[in-house]
């Protein structure tokens, strides 16, 4: 049984990033870049399931410019077996968008034939949480979105998994093959050592343009305006109940 992983390069969670003087989007030359967090959470489940012997083959793909590579490196050094980089110079903040996502993910599904795709719910950089859910219309497979819990059954034919939702966690048993999306609470992903990131470098990394697949990548969303969140402002001491009672009235007009 083989899964398959997707990857994103987004800016680093820890970076505090600047809007464009023309305001079309973010700024990100010079910035650092990592794997989007929750796409490391997918990466460690797919490795998890793999060391207790439920996938044979962990196959992490990840689609964007050059330096996606490195993100793929880093799938590879946390212990994917191989990778797949879908070459494209469209950002992947704005104009690479979950659609066309989805639809390159589905040629390569077409391609590798895996039981299980192992996707983060959302990219922190465009949050979307969309491409998990419009692959698994694609490819009209079952899916399990913000998995909290994975287990495979006895007989590897279904997923039982444990969902966060509002009312709190919902249990479902998916048959394989199926869509997963990683949340936050499924596992804390491991480091990727120094001797594993040399390791990667000999690991298989297949590339493959993106435009070779025939499918319309333009974005269907246009971004109009980036701009910086307004300046939070100061707060204020009251000497009683009633004057924080008038203010929250008259003033920040919540009462």
């Amino acid at each position: 049984m083989r899964a398959l992983v997707a990857v994103k390069r987004v800016v680093d969670y820890a970076v505090k990033v600047r809007v464009k003087p023309d305001k079309t989007g973010i700024d990100l030359n010079n910035v650092k870049m990592s794997m989007n967090p929750f796409c490391e959470i997918a990466v460690e489940e797919g490795l998890r399931l793999k060391e207790k012997g439920h996938i044979s083959e962990l196959v992490a793909v990840s689609a964007g410019p050059d330096k996606a590579s490195e993100t793929l490196r880093q799938a590879l050094a946390m212990g994917a077996d191989r990778a797949i980089h879908l070459k494209t110079d469209l950002r992947t903040d704005q104009e690479l968008q979950p659609l066309a996502v989805a639809k390159l993910l589905a040629k390569i599904v077409e391609k590798e034939t895996p039981s299980v795709v192992l996707l983060g719910k959302q990219a922190i950089d465009d949050d979307s949480n969309q491409t998990g859910a419009l692959l698994a219309g694609l490819l009209k497979w079952p899916q399990a979105g913000c998995a909290s819990k994975v287990e495979v059954d006895e007989g590897k034919t279904a997923l039982q998994v444990e969902r966060e939702v509002d009312a709190g966690i919902q249990e479902v048993k998916v048959p394989l093959p199926a869509v997963v999306t990683a949340d936050l609470r499924l596992n804390e992903p491991r480091y990727a050592t120094l001797p594993n990131l040399m390791k990667a470098k000999k690991k298989p990394m297949e590339v493959v343009d993106a435009s070779s697949f025939g499918i319309d990548l333009a974005p269907r969303l246009q971004v109009l305006k980036v701009e910086e969140p307004p300046a939070r402002a100061g707060g204020v001491k009251v000497n009683s109940i009633d004057e924080l009672i008038d203010k929250l009235k008259n003033e920040a007009k919540v009462l």
